[in-house]
């Protein structure tokens, strides 16, 4: 028996051998075969490729997988020494004794440096925080010694020795000689052997008894790029008795060959048992033995293995050579000729000439990972089209941040009964290819578990409007509490109305050292949506402390006590959800959680089975600890972090649509397309930080792993993988600015590669120049359809929509639609409702849409704000003001209405909102107190039915009515619309109750502490219904199309035209009403943009004057309009002060 190595360039030239030595016969017809493999993907790409030759008839490939099992290499090793399910020395397991030795050792000198890491020598509150690190400095140290065990097995059992060495044979650093003593802590605590004695007997114990373990007679293990030194001492010993096939994909023979003849030195002694010591990186002499530079810069980690197979002894064991069966024709493509010169690890002087039309490799430099995912689609559906043997089973897409690019992959592919397949013109092709996306993290794909991840947030964070709302909108807990889409949207406004921030209530905020002030919080605002419903807010009304909330009305009670279920359910959770306690009690805590707080339907049950099921795990890897240790907090957030992290799966590969997945699972299984999504630079390889406690980093040694190193071999791999094309996509530049943005260092070394591969056919051009792409920001950029500009012979994009969109950027420009082409029918006659006439009349636009069309232009959606406010901006401050205005005026006394603004939570908290509050009620109360003998008669309203010419009526009623006064007080300066409004009331009054000397007055804060007013009347009766008939005249013609005749801009010009014969003086006063400069001018109004878009007074006034409506001369519509509308007014004001 012995151990014998396969090597091929390529894993599918592997499975032949591998098939051929399962085909013979083993010694136990009814043992299953083993065969390890690094990932699952790997298994079912394997599985497949040996069905179509297991017991399949000569020719055809109908055979079988069976009676093959499929462990990964930890698995057969954990078998090998046979490790019960949960490994004590398993790093999730590790983690528990690790941290009750920090915790025992606390303060002693050996362990000070991480005792002031971890807060044990500080009672500060910053000691807290540190404190909040101890599960994950536990499992971090956890992971470091599984490490240790694994690559430097000889370093540990140095250590329990009582020699603090590096495993190299120096002593170890001085700020690292904890670990040792940790680590023989630790021992202490855990019975039993460790895993470097586990192996050292387990290797023995091989060598000497076959019966030491139930594996058959023969074993595979397929795929590795590396392999520990202790899982490479088990393969050994059980080559001693038993036929171990260790089938391996290396990238070069040639190299192969190079490395073993160069000769190397194979380490010192180790430890006894524990093998060789390990080679230090920098004294490996085979760094210089690769020529490719691809080889030199990619392939350490295949280069390496072969190190360390020499350094056990089995370098040269049963080796067995397979090859590309194209190997000694020539290469045809660009990729063949990349994957030629790799295997004969060879940079030829001479270059050999490729084809315009070669697209076997591909980089594709675009803005962002959206664009990046368009590309590929048009990549991808371009071969497809192609080649009409290509099927999106023969598609890999890999990428390194999965997360980051799902959303747009699935955005980007399927969905083609939704939003088209290009057949119709509606949509993309690519939508007709469905894509499995693998490797997703658990809190990505079951929402019971991502519920957990929220929870947890949220105990450990200020509990905000908008993360209690996103909460509600959470599937399983919206389905708990019933809440449909209007409900979320009602939901919405009440937390801002009730001025929601943060907070459970005040005590929620001590550790935030707010407690003193319990505005704000979600008690408070509950406590005014339930009173709401009981009660409106009128002349303050209030329960305790809580005032009512207005826009809560006796049909929200349903609502309502939903939301406070919610709330006093997820109170309820979080006061379970904190420390210390035990790690079982934080579990059951947290089911109970889900418990209370979601709901999932029978065909999801499965979403609760597996967070039970990984709860369990959890419990059982902590084992006894799990009921003693206690964890805070934080350590119970980073514990779960891991678990709910993306691990690779089997079910999502291989299932015959286009895989999308991380770069592990299937970096060696060939397929004819091969996809690099998202490479770009600051992403791959890995950014990662090097570990300071981390022995192995301070003086690597051959064969460790290395993320970055790794990396790099993943992309050597998929660079093999690909049997006829390579596509690569990267961020070329800036999605904001446009500045470039150079490739990942590794791409940038492929291109280099390439460039020293083959030539274009035009001397004066580089190969790269024929595989770098470089794309525009838009889909519908002109380059995208032109045939051969992005290095295909027909256009790049397959878009329907960005030919449309091309073709319209390309045509000449046009003029946006009119909104109304022409003007509408008048309505059937009927009476003018007074409130009608005068919502018309201050916003024509609006009014049109609204009274005309039914419609109404919703602003931006407001946002819940998560912050307490400290200072207000000045729109708050005139609601808040107005507010104070309309409740002193009503007779309410200032101290109430200075409770009434505390309640409501609008305030900053404290003196902040004390000093607040007084500046606005010193700019309330000169209002109040001068127009005091204004209000001498109590206020009432005033019904009018005023008679109009076409024989209609005018109805409504006038409020605000004081004698034979008309009193309008604002608190905004003196403006258009309250004078508007005021002088339309007057109108009414005068027209239908003749004979009284209406007057109407507005007032207005001035610059100063005096108020500003203006007043109007009294009026004759005719001349009231003469201009009332002018107005409704107005209307009627504002209700056929939106008049030109913005508020402020009107008032301004035809104020101007009637004191000063100089159109342009009032064409310049109209400009700066109209005009946006430092602050938005009416030429930003919601409605204005969306009737007549960006328009300038000049484009304004272009419009003529009907022949019926030259009523004062103007030579543009919007002139007269404003003069008719505005003159009247202007000629009866009377401005002054109070």
């Amino acid at each position: 028996m012995t151990l014998h190595l396969h090597r091929a360039e390529r894993a599918d030239r592997l499975v032949g051998g591998l098939a051929d030595l399962l085909t013979a016969p083993g010694a136990d017809p009814f043992a299953a075969e083993v065969v390890a493999v690094p990932a699952r993907g790997v298994e079912r790409w394997l599985t497949q490729q040996l069905s179509h030759r297991l017991g399949a008839a000569d020719g055809r490939a109908d055979g079988v997988c069976a009676g093959v099992r499929f462990p990964s290499p930890r698995e057969l090793v954990s078998e090998v020494l046979s490790v019960a399910d949960h490994d004590p020395w398993s790093p999730d397991s590790l983690t528990w004794p690790v941290l009750q030795v920090l915790d025992e050792a606390a303060g002693e000198a050996w362990c000070a440096m991480v005792s002031r890491h971890l807060g044990y020598l500080d009672e500060s509150p910053l000691a807290a925080h540190r404190r909040g690190r101890r599960y994950a400095v536990a499992r971090r140290l956890a992971g470091l010694f599984h490490t240790y065990a694994q690559d430097r097995p000889g370093m540990l059992a140095e250590w329990l020795a009582g020699r603090d060495t590096d495993g190299l044979g120096d002593p170890l650093p001085a700020d690292l000689r904890w670990e040792a003593e940790l680590w023989r802590r630790v021992r202490g605590v855990l019975p039993g052997p460790d895993p470097v004695q586990r192996v050292v007997a387990a290797a023995t114990l091989l060598r000497t008894d076959p019966a030491a373990t139930d594996l058959p007679a023969r074993l595979s293990v397929f795929g590795p790029t590396r392999l520990p030194r202790t899982h490479l001492r088990l393969l050994d010993a059980l080559a001693v008795h038993r036929d171990v096939h260790l089938w391996l994909p290396h990238p070069s023979p040639a190299l192969w060959q190079r490395v073993a003849a160069a000769g190397f030195p194979v380490g010192g002694p180790g430890t006894v048992g524990t093998g060789r010591a390990a080679l230090p990186r920098r004294d490996d002499p085979t760094v210089t033995v690769p020529r490719h530079p691809l080889l030199a810069s990619l392939a350490r980690d295949a280069r390496e293995l072969q190190v360390v197979l020499a350094q056990e002894g089995t370098g040269g064991a049963g080796l067995q050579d397979h090859h590309h069966a194209e190997a000694g024709r020539p290469a045809g493509t660009l990729l063949e000729l990349l994957q030629a010169r790799l295997r004969d690890d060879d940079v030829p002087a001479d270059l050999t000439t490729v084809a315009p039309d070669d697209r076997s490799v591909q980089v594709h430099a675009c803005h962002g990972p959206h664009r990046q995912v368009e590309v590929l689609r048009d990549a991808l559906v371009g071969m497809l089209d192609r080649d009409p043997s290509l099927e999106p089973r023969d598609v890999l897409v890999m990428c390194p941040d999965i997360e980051a690019y799902a959303p747009l992959v699935a955005a980007a592919f399927g969905l083609a009964d939704v939003v088209g397949d290009g057949t119709d013109g509606r949509g993309h092709p690519g939508h007709r290819l469905r894509v499995r996306l693998a490797d997703r993290a658990l809190h990505q794909t079951n929402p019971l578990l991502a519920t957990v991840d929220k929870l947890l947030t949220l105990a450990d964070g200020r509990v905000t409007a908008s993360q209690v709302l996103d909460l509600a909108a959470w599937g399983p807990v919206r389905l708990r509490f019933r809440f449909d889409d209007d409900d979320l949207d009602r939901l919405g406004r009440w937390v801002m109305d009730a001025g929601v921030r943060w907070g459970l209530d005040a005590p929620h905020r001590r550790r935030f050292k707010l407690d003193a002030f319990g505005q704000n919080t979600w008690r408070a605002g509950l406590d005014r949506i339930l009173l709401g419903v009981a009660m409106a807010d009128e002349d303050h009304n209030t329960l305790g402390v809580a005032l009512p909330l207005d826009d809560v009305g006796s049909g929200d009670v349903d609502l309502a006590g939903r939301l406070a279920e919610l709330l006093d359910r997820l109170r309820s959770s979080l006061e379970t959800l904190t420390g210390p306690r035990s790690l079982q009690q934080w579990l059951d805590a947290l089911e109970r959680a889900l418990g209370l707080l979601t709901r999932v339907t029978g065909t999801d049950s499965w979403q609760l089975t597996e967070v039970r099921r990984e709860f369990a795990d959890v419990a059982d890897q902590a084992g006894d600890r799990a009921a003693t240790a206690l964890l805070g907090l934080p350590d119970v957030r980073a514990l779960l972090q891991g678990r709910l992290a993306g691990r690779p799966t089997r079910a999502n590969f291989r299932s015959g649509t286009l895989t999308v997945c991380t770069m592990v699972p299937m970096r060696s299984v060939p397929h004819r397309v091969v996809c690099l999504l998202g490479l770009d630079d600051g992403v791959f390889p890995r950014n990662v930080r090097t570990d300071g406690d981390d022995v192995l980093a301070r003086r690597p040694a051959v064969g460790e792993r290395d993320a970055r190193g790794e990396d790099r071999q993943l992309l050597l791999d998929a660079v093999l993988a690909a049997t006829e094309h390579l596509v690569v996509t990267y961020a070329g530049a800036d999605e904001r600015t446009g500045v470039e943005r150079p490739p990942a260092v590794p791409i940038g070394e492929l291109l280099d590669a390439l460039d020293r591969t083959a030539r274009p056919v035009d001397p004066s051009r580089r190969v790269r120049d024929q595989v770098l792409v470089r794309h525009p920001l838009q889909p519908f950029d002109p380059r995208n359809l032109h045939p051969r500009v992005l290095g295909t012979d027909g256009p790049f994009s397959y878009d329907p929509s960005a030919l449309a969109g091309a073709r319209a950027a390309a045509g000449p420009r046009r003029p946006p639609p009119v909104f109304l082409p022409a003007e509408l029918p008048p309505r059937p006659a009927a009476d003018v409702e007074l409130a009608d006439l005068v919502a018309l009349l201050t916003h024509p636009v609006k009014g049109f849409l609204r009274q005309r069309l039914d419609l109404a232009i919703r602003y931006d959606e407001d946002e819940p704000d998560d912050r307490m406010s400290v200072a207000l901006d000045s729109l708050e401050q005139w609601q808040i003001g107005d507010r104070l205005l309309r409740d002193r005026l009503a007779g309410a006394d200032a101290d109430a209405c200075r409770q009434a603004e505390w309640r409501r939570g609008t305030l900053p908290p404290g003196p902040l909102g004390d000093r607040t509050l007084g500046d606005l009620l010193r700019n309330v109360e000169p209002l109040v107190e001068r127009t005091a003998p204004l209000r001498v008669d109590p206020a009432r309203a005033v019904d009018v039915a005023v008679p109009l010419p076409d024989g209609r009526q005018l109805r409504g009623t006038v409020s605000g009515v004081h004698g034979t006064r008309l009193l309008t007080v604002t608190y905004s300066k003196l403006g258009s619309r309250p004078q508007l409004t005021a002088w339309i009331g007057l109108l009414a009054l005068a027209a239908a109750h003749p004979g009284v000397d209406w007057t109407a007055v507005v007032v207005a804060r001035g610059s100063s502490t005096t108020p500003q007013t203006a007043t109007f009347g009294p009026l004759e009766q005719p001349a009231a219904l003469r201009t009332l008939a002018e107005l409704v005249d107005l209307y009627d013609r504002g209700l056929c199309a939106p008049l030109p005749l913005p508020l402020k801009t009107g008032e301004a010009y035809a104020n101007g035209r009637l004191w000063n014969p100089d159109a342009e003086d009032a064409v310049r006063a109209a400009q700066d009403k109209w005009t946006t400069r430092k602050f938005p001018g009416e030429d930003a109004d919601h409605s204005h943009v969306r009737v007549w878009g960006r328009r300038t007074l000049t484009d304004l006034m272009a419009a003529r004057p009907a022949d019926d409506e030259r009523w004062t001369g103007e030579q543009s519509r919007f002139g007269e309009l404003a003069r008719r509308l505005w003159t009247p007014l202007l000629e009866h004001r009377v401005r002054g002060a109070l």
